[in-house]
């Protein structure tokens, strides 16, 4: 696998653990980003096309 698929399925799978709403908490983006050394912004896009929402977000914005 790609570094890129391996990014997707990380965030697929850590939003999965909300079920039944795939949720990602906004300090599990950025500890994802860091951890597979990618741009925040692409962890949004990934949630972005895989219909998981941020939650828990660090600035207020998403709830």
């Amino acid at each position: 696998m790609s570094k890129q698929e391996d990014l997707v399925n990380a965030v697929i799978a850590r939003a999965q653990e909300s079920e039944p709403k795939k949720k990602l908490a906004c300090a599990q983006a950025f500890k994802l980003a860091e951890e597979f050394d990618a741009a925040v912004i692409e962890i949004g896009r990934i949630c972005n096309r895989n219909n998981i929402r941020i939650c828990k977000c660090q600035l207020g914005c998403f709830k």
